[in-house]
């Protein structure tokens, strides 16, 4: 089950890629842009973490914060950053609760197979830790009358849109 909006952002508390711990509710008052991706260092994770590394400043000037969560270890959000000069907040969720919690887990299909694994999902969450708005299998890059619109670009322009309002 994902989250809806209006709900309350579940709190949680997970280790970045230097080992530090870090809670959604150090992030009170902003608003929060929470992407969870399957793997580091995928085709599709990657490019979806350089899209919103190359839209970080403008998340920031607009008063949010980005941040990325998987199931991969600190040690692999480490070399993945650096790998690909990341911008974004990466953290680790081993245990996959808060995955669970956000609704970012659960039986997927591929080629007819079913397993459990990571459903690429995006929050927008307000300063009050509400759910603004939610995406679930996210489409990293779409392409739309031959042109292709990327899905940082799309949450971008509903965090705007939500500003606008208030």
């Amino acid at each position: 089950m994902t989250l809806q909006k209006g709900e309350k952002a579940p709190d949680f508390t997970l280790k970045d890629a230097n080992g530090r711990d870090v809670s959604l509710s150090d992030f009170k008052g902003s608003w929060v842009v929470l992407y969870f991706y399957p793997k580091d260092n995928t085709s599709g994770c990657t490019k979806e973490a350089i899209d919103f590394s190359s839209l970080l400043s403008e998340f920031e000037g607009l008063g949010a914060k980005v941040i990325g969560i998987s199931p991969d270890s600190e040690k692999s959000h480490e070399k993945f950053i650096e790998k690909h000069d990341l911008k974004v907040l990466l953290l680790s969720d081993p245990s996959k609760e808060v995955l669970k919690a956000y609704g970012a887990w659960g039986k997927k299909k591929n080629y007819g197979r079913e397993y459990e694994g990571v459903i690429r999902s995006t929050f927008l969450i307000n300063p009050q830790r509400e759910i603004v708005k939610s995406w679930k299998n996210v489409r990293v890059r779409q392409k739309r009358k031959g042109k292709e619109i990327r899905h940082s670009d799309v949450v971008l322009d509903v965090l705007k849109s939500q500003l606008s309002k208030t």
